[in-house]
């Protein structure tokens, strides 16, 4: 990652990147506050310039111009910042995922570049360097490792121009966005690595490294530990491949902390579909452990950002593989508390893996549980590719929600209909993990979890099937894993550690 800073913008840039931040408006393509310096020193031609080729200013445009020597940087990029009419208040600027996007999508753009100069705003407001920090975290992200010659990146340094140099909210912003950039790129990274790279072994072990190195308690439970433990859902998902299922738990306990959180996260390494074998979007199924991911990069976070706050991570890992000893449909689960599963489907498999943790989550008796996997496909035909449903207690599902949209992330609040927990009836078992009806599937795994969270627990179900993976790269969310969800639990941890 680069080095973030913030210069005074009185001084000339220095750099050989500098970015300015288009607006459309209701006139044409504007300069978005911050860019007069930029515009003084090149003449003010810049808006010739981008009238020339057409810029419109609208959110994910970037426009190149070349300085010719009139600048001792060589060039200038124009990144758009989508819709915006300032009513007459020219310091004005968008909201900050605006900024966080406009300066993410700048930054995709930029391969050779070592030092960078952001010319947007320039009042000193934390949140807009915040969010432009941010844009250049999370947009100067690059997935190289498996290129045989892959070089280190060249970008080095980005200075934010401000006329507020450095004061202390500034500086604490920063350090914010560097902690939580880096929680989601490392998430990115585990998305991104292939499934005979990562897998349940692998996996738990990055999680006790990483877990030990930040002070966190970890545990970590083989195959021999689930059987003790009565994990049957992890283990019957698990058993159809070479590599064991584990279940690994980490936890931040701070000495004043003023309420406790359980997160629980989907880790299943890659998802063939078991023996009712996936016929679509085989190859992407490498991210299906985005929700374990997640939690334990969430939780790495926060014990940096040292949160008054108890929070422990149970997190389930299992690679649902085909195989001689392959769970099979008409097999019947016993899970941890130990109910029954009679299994319909096995490509319904993370909800199985996920009851087994939700369980052992509560037994620690949580003020709060959050639970994020990948979980339905239903969620892509409901919501699409960037919008996470969210399921779980009304109220604190709606907190959750309110807060993910507030840091960037887009949710939305959907329902548990009762009548639709009939479908989840077994004539052989306590309950199956798929009905006979299709309809409603999304809102149908979120009742099957429902059913294994304590009656009176504030929670709430995150499904990010559609927005952990993106087939294309758009403003700072690169292509392959985009770390979603990170973010969202930050804030809800930090706003119940308040």
């Amino acid at each position: 990652m680069p080095t973030v800073s913030v210069v005074n913008s009185s001084a000339p840039l220095s750099a050989d990147v500098i970015v300015i931040g288009t607006l459309a408006t209701g006139d044409g393509v504007a300069l978005a506050a911050g860019a007069e310096p930029v515009d003084d020193a090149l003449g003010n031609v810049l808006l010739k310039a981008l009238a020339a080729v057409e810029a419109s200013g609208r959110q994910d445009e970037v426009i190149k111009i070349p300085t010719l020597g009139h600048s001792a940087a060589p060039l200038v990029i124009a990144t758009g910042l989508g819709r915006f009419d300032p009513a007459g208040s020219a310091a004005a600027l968008p909201e900050p995922e605006a900024i966080r996007r406009g300066v993410g999508a700048a930054m995709r753009s930029i391969t050779t570049a070592k030092r960078v100069a952001i010319a947007i705003g320039s009042a000193g407001d934390p949140a807009v360097v915040g969010a432009i920090s941010d844009g250049v975290l999370l947009g100067a992200y690059r997935f190289d490792r498996y290129k045989s010659a892959a070089k280190a990146p060249a970008l080095k340094r980005v200075d934010i121009a401000t006329d507020n140099a450095a004061p202390a909210a500034v500086r604490a912003v920063l350090r914010r966005s560097k902690i939580i950039s880096e929680a989601v790129n490392n998430t990115r990274d585990l998305v991104n690595i292939p499934a005979n790279v990562l897998n349940p072994v692998t996996f738990a072990a990055y999680a006790k490294e990483n877990g030990e190195a930040a002070g966190l308690k970890v545990e970590v439970l083989d195959e021999r530990g689930l059987k003790r433990g009565g994990f049957g859902g992890i283990l019957g998902v698990g058993a159809g491949s070479a590599t064991p299922p584990r279940l690994v738990r980490l936890s931040y306990a701070p000495a004043r902390a003023k309420t406790s959180v359980s997160l629980v996260g989907k880790g299943i390494t890659f998802d063939t579909g078991g023996l009712d074998l996936k016929n679509a979007m085989m190859a992407q199924m490498k991210s299906d452990m985005g929700g374990a991911a997640a939690v334990i990069e969430a939780l790495l976070a926060v014990a940096k950002l040292r949160l008054p706050i108890a929070v422990t991570a149970t997190v389930p890992m299992a690679e649902n593989a085909v195989s001689g000893t392959a769970y099979r449909p008409s097999d019947i689960l016993t899970m941890r508390d130990g109910r029954t599963v009679e299994v319909d489907n096995t490509d319904a498999e993370g909800r199985l893996i996920l009851a087994d943790a939700i369980l052992r989550a509560c037994e620690d008796e949580p003020d709060y549980l959050i639970e994020t996997s990948t979980l339905t496909g239903a969620q892509l035909v409901a919501l699409g590719t960037h919008t996470t449903g969210a399921m779980g207690s009304d109220e604190f599902r709606d907190r959750v929600v309110a807060l993910g949209n507030a840091a960037g992330e887009s949710l939305w609040a959907m329902p548990l209909p009762s009548h639709l927990r009939a479908g989840l009836d077994s004539p052989v078992a306590d309950i199956v993990n798929l009905p006979k009806d299709r309809w409603a599937s999304m809102l149908v795994a979120g009742l099957f979890l429902a059913d294994f969270v304590p009656e009176g627990l504030d929670w709430v179900h995150l499904d990010i099937a559609g927005p952990s993976f993106a087939n294309s790269a758009s403003g700072y969310t690169p292509r392959g894993g985009t770390g979603v969800i990170v973010r969202t639990i930050i804030a809800a941890l930090s706003d119940l550690s308040d």
